[in-house]
């Protein structure tokens, strides 16, 4: 899907942008708890100055295009679909940039279960392009707090994409991985990157805690977000993130295709 027409249609269709699935409810609460310097929704950022829940609704709406009226307290959010297309041409652009250098990557998802296919078809074209895709500490151990308490999870790749499962004796989880907002598994990663020799990734592709996290230790990254996800956003207007996409992140797994297929073809990294 190369039009940009048509991948409109299909943002709109599918539930990406438009009217999406996530509440303005949901959207306020982590405006709120944001405000408050939650950690489970800075996602590893260390904003740089206060940011109150009315200056935030001002930045979504800017950069989402959700409503600005802090009236507006319930039913569906809403995202721009050509603020959608505007950060997608962005983020093909940083895609280009690192393949053009031939530069070290490092993609990793906490929607394994919804993303995993979008970031391996980046992963693929990228390595095919001649970047290093890093998979640095697979296999080690991450104690990430979750509202059960803490639960250890084992850093793992698939198609070259960071994701993380439960450990043995953790309950399993789902065979794609488990969702996660947390930046340790980005931490771990770069950590085993000193540690074992593994060249810096140039550029850093994910969401959630992959690139707050890695934006904040003052790596290039780029990424996708929610109306709920506040801190992609003001990471990207604080300077710690390059490029972030304003979509719906859990709609199916299939919808996300005709994204990677219409990044690749602007990035020219179409096979």
């Amino acid at each position: 899907m190369s039009s940009t027409g048509a991948l409109r249609a299909h943002l709109l269709a599918a539930g990406l942008a438009g009217s999406v699935a996530t509440s303005r409810e949901t959207s306020l609460r982590s405006y709120r708890l944001f405000a408050a310097r939650d950690p489970r929704v800075l996602l590893g950022l260390d904003p740089v100055r206060r940011w109150d829940e009315r200056e935030l609704l001002r930045l979504m709406a800017d950069r989402c295009g959700v409503s600005p009226d802090p009236a507006h307290r319930c039913g569906r959010d809403v995202i721009d679909p050509e603020r959608t297309l505007s950060a997608l041409g962005a983020f093909a652009a940083r895609l280009a940039e690192a393949a053009r250098w031939r530069a070290p990557v490092l993609l990793g998802t906490g929607h394994p279960h919804r993303l995993l296919g979008f970031y391996g078809g980046l992963a693929d074209a990228l390595s095919a392009a001649g970047c290093p895709v890093l998979t640095p500490a697979q296999g080690r151990c991450v104690d990430i707090t979750t509202r059960f308490g803490v639960r250890t999870y084992r850093l793992d790749y698939v198609r070259g994409v960071a994701l993380v499962r439960e450990a043995e004796g953790e309950g399993g989880g789902c065979a794609t991985g488990a969702h996660t907002h947390s930046p340790l598994p980005v931490r771990t990663a770069l950590e085993a990157v000193v540690e074992d020799g593994w060249p810096l990734p140039e550029l850093v592709v994910g969401d959630h805690g992959w690139v707050c996290g890695a934006g904040q230790l003052g790596l290039d990254t780029i990424g996708l977000a929610d109306t709920d996800d506040p801190a992609l956003f003001v990471g990207e207007a604080e300077g710690r993130v390059a490029v972030t996409v304003p979509l719906d992140d859990a709609v199916p797994a299939e919808h996300y295709e005709p994204l990677a297929r219409y990044v690749l073809a602007r990035a020219r990294l179409a096979r």
